[in-house]
């Protein structure tokens, strides 16, 4: 088995020599039919906004809600992500402030605060997660929503005593998770095609990126201890039925209206 220890890990890096090319290696993820559906749920809980983007990085999901006339502001520890968002049309008009999603509060009043593509799961240990959920909370508008978009850990696809479990095997990119199921711990490992070397073989980059997955109902007693109620659960932004089966989920908590 597999054991990891939170000294041992480091959340996932978004640095210098990540964020030129995070966009191209998320390309799937600015498909129409991906961030279309994205961009329509967040437009109506946010209404005439504002809006508050965690981990707001390069800006997929932020200048397009931009665009529809809702006032983004974001949060985001790394600032090599937040200059490539700069570096957009339009990135420079967004109010972005660096520092940890879990704890940094910039403002009041928020209609909508989302968390989109797994990165709640960046935040290594439980209490950072539950802290997260509090610090969001203080910064809704009465009747406002926070959004968490997070894939559902398939446990079931490892039989008992294995550790690691395929995400992505192409002619490219290899990809796979390496599971503590004791700490909810895991590590993603790439192995990404770079080139060929001078004879010709294929030369491949490593990357690894650690995470802390979460259950649906782990997230709705953290909501909870929160002051927050959850009024959806999707399968994914199309608004689609949350089921057994699904491999994600878009979750909807609210914060009481006075």
């Amino acid at each position: 088995m597999t054991a990891y220890a939170i000294d041992d890990l480091e959340p996932s890096a978004f640095d210098e020599r990540v964020a030129p090319s995070y966009d191209a290696g998320s390309a799937h993820m600015f498909a129409p039919e991906v961030l279309g559906p994205t961009v329509d749920v967040l437009h109506e809980l946010a209404g005439e906004g504002p809006a508050l983007e965690l981990a707001i990085g390069t800006g997929r999901v932020a200048l397009p809600l931009a665009e529809r006339g809702v006032e983004v502001h974001g949060i985001d520890f790394s600032e090599a992500m937040v200059a490539q968002l700069r570096s957009k049309p339009g990135g420079d008009r967004l109010p972005v402030t660096i520092g940890d999603m879990a704890t940094t509060q910039v403002g009041s009043g928020y209609r909508v605060a989302y968390l989109v593509y797994n990165t709640i799961t960046n935040l290594l240990t439980q209490d950072a997660q539950v802290e997260c959920f509090r610090t969001v909370a203080a910064q809704l508008a009465p009747g406002g929503a926070f959004v968490i978009e997070v894939f559902v850990p398939q446990l079931r696809r490892m039989p008992p005593g294995q550790t690691a479990v395929p995400f992505h095997v192409g002619q490219s990119h290899v990809g796979f998770d390496t599971v503590d199921v004791v700490t909810q711990l895991s590590v993603s490992h790439h192995y990404t095609h770079a080139g060929e070397d001078a004879d010709g073989r294929r030369i491949a980059r490593y990357g690894a990126s650690a995470h802390r997955y979460v259950w649906p109902a782990e997230l709705d007693l953290m909501a909870r201890i929160a002051g927050l109620t959850l009024r959806d659960r999707w399968a994914d932004w199309d608004r689609s039925a949350f089921t057994a089966e699904s491999q994600s989920h878009v979750s909807v908590w609210t914060k009481a209206a006075e």
